[in-house]
């Protein structure tokens, strides 16, 4: 692989597990993250333990349609082979972004949508573009409609889950657009990480009673890690395998309804037409 890794949400638990591992193995890694000194310190962490790696950081905030844009703009042609759209957030209440986007949404979403959009021109025509779902996919369904929640049909982890159900179906609507790619989709399971705490009030008891039985980080990342490394195209890794994406999930109208229906609204935000 010739060129650099996007990993976006890189000052994350599994973000940086990610950089870590990518640069042990030789491969240079672009950071892009909100927090540029969290960056820069987990940059210098990383070095001390696998001296000479090769990581830059530049900053992106998904939240942010313009941040995203400015982001694409700034990475030369021919200079990245991959994208791991990794960032996520649980966002503990209703908030819109300067965007007028509900904040899950944005982050877990339609900023994913335009980097990758906005990417494809300077990737290679077969590049890796692996794309972090999540189990709790499986319980909720889609619509245009949910793309923007109103305040009353907010919840923590239901609109997390369609968010990343959204995010699913780009991926496969992506692959059946430009079938060269290899894109494919990474499920970390239940990672021991920052992201679910969810700001209630027995999140300590939590904490000590479910996080030891969750996932490291280092685990949760892997199968994206193999994702990024394997020559296939539109599979589901989860675990220690990669399989068919589960049929719950195949329904090609939709995935085109939603395509259109997010395209329409990031193009009327940001002002400029996408394909």
């Amino acid at each position: 692989m010739n060129g650099r890794i996007i990993v976006t949400g890189a000052t994350g638990s599994m973000g940086s597990a990610a950089v870590e591992a990518l640069t042990g193995e030789g491969i240079p890694v672009l950071m892009a993250c909100r927090n540029l000194g969290k960056a820069e310190a987990i940059r210098a962490d990383i070095l001390r333990r696998v001296p000479g790696a090769d990581i830059d950081i530049r900053p992106l905030d998904l939240a942010s349609l313009a941040s995203v844009r400015a982001f694409a703009e700034g990475v030369e042609p021919g200079t990245v082979a991959a994208l791991f759209n990794n960032a996520g957030v649980i966002s503990k209440g209703f908030r819109l972004t300067e965007d007028g986007l509900e904040n899950t949404f944005a982050v877990n979403y339609f900023g994913p949508w335009l980097l990758t959009l906005l990417l494809l021109p300077k990737l290679p025509k077969d590049a890796h573009i692996v794309n972090m779902v999540s189990l709790t996919c499986r319980f909720v369904s889609l619509s245009e409609t949910a793309l923007k929640p109103a305040e009353k049909e907010f919840s923590q982890l239901g609109t997390y889950a369609r968010a990343k159900r959204a995010l699913l179906s780009f991926s496969l609507e992506l692959a059946r657009r430009y079938p060269d790619l290899h894109v494919n989709l990474a499920d970390p399971g239940i990672v021991a990480s920052d992201m679910i705490d969810l700001g209630h009030w027995y999140d300590p008891l939590a904490d000590a009673l479910f996080k030891p039985l969750c996932k490291s980080p280092q685990a949760g990342v892997s199968p994206a890690l193999r994702a990024l490394s394997e020559e296939t195209h539109k599979r589901y890794y989860v675990g220690n395998a990669s399989k068919e994406i589960p049929s719950r999930y195949i329904d090609p109208t939709l995935d085109e309804r939603i395509w259109e229906e997010t395209r329409n609204l990031i193009s009327a935000i940001a002002g400029f037409t996408l394909s």
